[in-house]
């Protein structure tokens, strides 16, 4: 076997290996995980997640997934905790602790410390019959059978069960609190995927020029006004009402269509009926419209009035193409 096909059968063993474990995970779904969510959801608390080491790291993602969902939620080092930061957890907080052997001495210590608060405790662990699994009052099961290290000692399997049991967790307490993705948009403002949620058509006209053109204007303003305002288009207008778009294509067109351009005018060289857009739809459905057209302009249009141009090149600045 060639070091590459050795590489590629290394890397194909553990991904297989992890991908049964999660597969597995489904097996471990029981009324304490629906207790778990119906506790949180009931909860007029925030969401305590700690652990330690690896899977320390892991709650805090699973904090970022629950927080950017709609679940208020602080990460808690549990190693932190007996040191002084026990006091982030507040009367009404649920506190879920992620551990594998549910044996550490630092969630040892850290169980009967939370137990004593009264606070709901919802343990993660791949073994219910440990100190955590005994103690909490919901268990999570993450049980696995191997890491992919091949010599089962590095965190490997057991963190993404536990990633995927906590992502699990956020889902559910996001279907049943009616999450929607204009929601989504207030936790992700910033970014690609923030843009795409909340960026509207009415924010893109205007970063640009509005080029527009009465019917009867003469061929020669229309060429200014195209390019003047540097959009590759100008929109064609009788008052405000729009009747038509002329584009450079469209100015091409005519001079190989006709010798003589003098006493021509916008209406004679426009095209009627041109693709439009409302200026409150989402930015990312006018890039819909783009790519199903085969354009790289839309006018925008409220109620048959011309407001203004969305051009590709927008969208692709903003970073939603």
């Amino acid at each position: 076997m060639s070091k590459n096909n050795a590489i590629l059968e290394i890397a194909r063993k553990a991904i297989e290996t992890e991908a049964d474990a999660i597969q597995n995970l489904t097996s471990f779904l029981d009324d304490a995980f629906a207790d778990a969510v119906t506790t949180i959801l009931d909860s007029k608390g925030r969401v305590i997640v700690s652990g330690i080491g690896k899977s320390a790291i892991i709650a805090s993602k699973i904090v970022a997934t629950l927080n950017s969902t709609g679940t208020p939620s602080i990460f808690m080092h549990a190693a932190d905790a007996i040191h002084g930061d026990l006091g982030i957890i507040q009367e009404d907080d649920v506190v879920i602790l992620i551990s594998k052997s549910g044996n550490t001495p630092e969630i040892k210590m850290l169980v009967p410390l939370i137990k004593q608060g009264h606070n709901k405790l919802i343990g993660m662990t791949a073994n219910p019959e440990s100190s955590l699994g005994k103690q909490a009052d919901y268990v999570l099961n993450t049980f696995i059978e191997k890491e992919a290290c091949p010599n089962n000692l590095a965190p490997t399997t057991s963190t993404t069960a536990q990633l995927v049991m906590g992502d699990a967790l956020a889902i559910c307490l996001l279907e049943l609190r009616g999450f929607s993705s204009r929601d989504f948009a207030r936790f992700h403002p910033g970014g690609t995927l923030g843009k795409k949620l909340y960026l509207r058509v009415s924010d893109i006209i205007l970063t640009n020029m509005k080029p527009e053109v009465s019917v009867g204007s003469d061929v020669k303003k229309v060429i200014v006004e195209i390019s003047e305002k540097m959009l590759g288009v100008t929109a064609v207008v009788d008052g405000n009402e729009l009747k038509g778009i002329v584009t450079d294509g469209d100015i091409r067109r005519m001079l190989n269509k006709y010798d003589q351009i003098n006493g021509l005018t916008a209406r004679d060289i426009m095209t009627t009926n041109p693709k439009t857009i409302e200026t409150d739809v989402l930015a990312v459905k006018a890039l819909e419209i783009m790519q199903e057209h085969g354009i790289s302009q839309l006018l925008a249009v409220d109620n048959g009035v011309y407001k203004g141009i969305v051009h590709l090149h927008n969208l692709i600045k903003e970073g939603i193409l």
